[in-house]
Parts: structure tokens; sequence; C-alpha cells
């Protein structure tokens, strides 16, 4: 079995292109893992997304765990076989869900005791039995169980959650111990306090883990905020191993974050606007449901490799919007991944051309030209 492992081919300033290795196959990076919460990525066949040039996606050990249950999925053959996906797939640990999600939690250091949002039931998850659930789950790449805090908050309660947080990775560690072709990653936590950022990528560093992770953003606070914090944080963690921005973000998010070293990103936005009506393009953002698109016969996008894209109208999109109809869900969908994955494409082809900063000047300027066409 291939063992994990990051090369990086090609640089441009600081974004880097380069592979992540699996036993279960090759990541180009830059990547972006379309969000499979559930074991499906919503309104996709997982053929359809590895079509438009996926190397990986994401599970949740939090909702699979409470449903079908992680042992379940474990009898029938792993997510990989349950899911009728080969290819890589990276957990998250379900922290950021119990702290979102459940309605009732108890945090020790142990770990947290938390109410399903289900059914009501009681679990407990501490950062082994986090790591037990992704081995069950048998994904490629885990992550370290960690305490998420929405932003703003005060620096002594974001203190203790980024402590707490490098305790658990420790653990997490030990739970993890060596598996071939696997990962585990840490994930760097400290709120928008720079001194704390840097001491947690300092700690996370010293644990020589296979992988890091920029957590605790995308949680309210605006872009600039994050950006400031990758300026200060991504510095610290090692070069030689993949760095990935959880939960970011929108097209100009990862554009910009690319710039900053970031190697990793996953965000529900492109499947979650596609089933709002909300279609990401060359030309931006187009809202379906608005009624300025209900008699234009042009598609999103007549250059695009994707049929849903190309050969269907806004009307005819708009009319299933506005009828609230499962298939306008599904071809918007097609067509948010579709971009998202053209946009990495062409910024790996960028980085290796050494035309990084003219890809985002071209990209963000056809985003401005098109602004009118919402």
């Amino acid at each position: 079995m291939t063992e994990f492992g990051f090369e990086i081919l090609a640089r441009d300033g600081l974004a880097r292109r380069g592979t992540v290795m699996t036993g279960r196959g090759a990541i180009r990076t830059p990547a972006f893992m379309p969000v499979g919460t559930a074991g499906t990525v919503k309104a996709m066949y997982l053929d359809q997304v590895r079509d438009l040039g996926s190397d990986i996606i994401l599970g949740n050990t939090y909702h699979l765990m409470l449903r079908p249950g992680a042992e379940r999925v474990a009898r029938l053959g792993g997510l990989h076989e349950f899911a009728r996906w080969p290819y890589p797939i990276l957990t998250d640990s379900g922290g950021f869900q119990v702290m979102s999600l459940s309605g009732l939690r108890k945090m020790s250091e142990q770990g947290v005791t938390f109410r399903s949002h289900i059914d009501g039931s009681i679990h407990e998850m501490s950062p082994e039995r986090s790591i037990e659930i992704q081995g069950l789950l048998d994904s490629d790449i885990q992550m370290q169980l960690d305490e998420c805090i929405r932003l703003p908050a005060e620096r002594p309660e974001i203190e203790r959650a980024m402590e707490l947080s490098l305790r658990w990775a420790e653990r997490c560690a030990v739970a993890f111990g060596t598996q071939s072709g696997k990962a585990m990653f840490g994930i760097v936590q400290g709120g928008d306090d720079a001194a704390l950022r840097v001491r947690s990528a300092e700690r996370l560093r010293d644990m020589d883990l296979k992988g890091y992770a920029v957590g605790g953003l995308a949680v309210g606070e605006p872009q600039d905020v994050m950006l400031r914090i990758l300026d200060e944080t991504v510095p610290v963690l090692p070069t030689e191993k993949p760095r990935y921005l959880m939960g970011v973000g929108t097209p100009d998010d990862i554009l910009k974050s690319i710039a900053r070293g970031i190697d990793m990103f996953d965000c529900v936005m492109p499947t979650r606007a596609g089933r709002h009506g909300l279609a990401f393009t060359r030309h931006g953002r187009i809202n379906l449901k608005n009624a300025r698109h209900a008699e234009d016969a042009s598609p999103l996008d007549d250059t695009s490799s994707c049929p849903a894209s190309r050969d269907f109208s806004r009307a005819y999109l708009h009319h299933l919007v506005r009828s609230n109809e499962a298939l306008g869900a599904m071809l918007l969908t097609w067509n948010n991944l579709a971009y998202y994955q053209t946009l990495m494409a062409g910024a790996r082809a960028a980085i290796e051309a050494g035309t990084y900063a003219d890809y985002v000047e071209g990209t963000t300027q056809g985003w401005e030209e098109g602004r009118g066409a919402a």
C-alpha cells in the first residue's frame, strides 16, 4: 500500500501545487473536498462528483455515528464500500457539530457528553472515541477532536478551548498510532488571537503529525480577520506537510487562502447554495430565484464542460427553482461543484505556470463584470 505523503511540485509565491499520497489514491492540491456529510454529497451521484475532478470527499463523524452508526458502516465494509466511493475520504472529528447541533452538551477534560439532535439520545465523545469511530468508517485522513468556539469570544475562553484541543490532539495521536496509507491531522485553534494561534501551531508542529488544519474560522468573522489569522499562522506550520483550511469557503476566500499557502479546503457552500437557487459561475453568483431570469434562454456558462452549466437555460432553471422541483437543486449543485473544481484546476495550472496572481486577477475581474447578471 502507498504510504501517506505530500510532495510539493511547484510554488508561486506562497501558493503551492502538490500531491497528497494516500493508500486509496492521490489528491491534487490545491484541492476542494465536496462535503458528503452523511455518506452522500447532497443532490449528486458520487460518480458525477468524481467526473467533475474530485479526488477526495469529506464525511462527518457526528452524523454517521448517530445514523446509521459507525459499527454498522464497519460491518458493511466501511464508508468507501457503503457509499461506492473507492477514493480518499477525509472525516472530520464531529467536534464542530457537537458544539453547533446538539441541544445539550457537557464539556470535560475527558471529552464531551451530548444529546443527539435526531432522537435526544445521550452520547459520549472522547478523543479516543472520535478516532475509533473514524477508524470504523475507515477514512483515509482523520481529524483530531477539538473544541471549536464561535467568534467573537473573550480571550480566556479562547485560550481554554485552545489548550484543551492541544491536549486532545496528543490523545488522538496516541489513539491513531501508525496506520499504513492514512494520516491524522491536528487542528490549530486560538480564535482571532495571534499569539494563541502561534502557540497552538508551534505545539502541534512539535507533535510531528502528518498534516495540519486551521480550524475555528468561517464561524462568523469577516474575511479580513480570517486572512490575518492565516498570515500569522501558516508560516509557523511545517512547509513539507499539507495544510487544510476547514469549512472555507467562497471562491474568493479560497483563492486568497491559496495565495497564503493553504492546500486543502471543504465547504457546504456550493451544495447548499445549489439547493437554494444560487449558482456559482465564472460570471459570479447568479440567483435563479430572480424574476429577471424567467425568459432568459442563455445557459449559466456556454463554455463549461458541465451539462448543467451549458445545456439548460436560465429560464428553465428559474422555473425549476420557483416550482421547488428536485431537479433544480440537482442541476445547480452539479453546476456549483463543477465550477469549484474548475476553479481549483485553474489554480493548480496557474501555480505551475508561475502566473497565479494573474489568474486571481482575471477570475476576480470576471466576477465583477458579471455582477449585473445576478
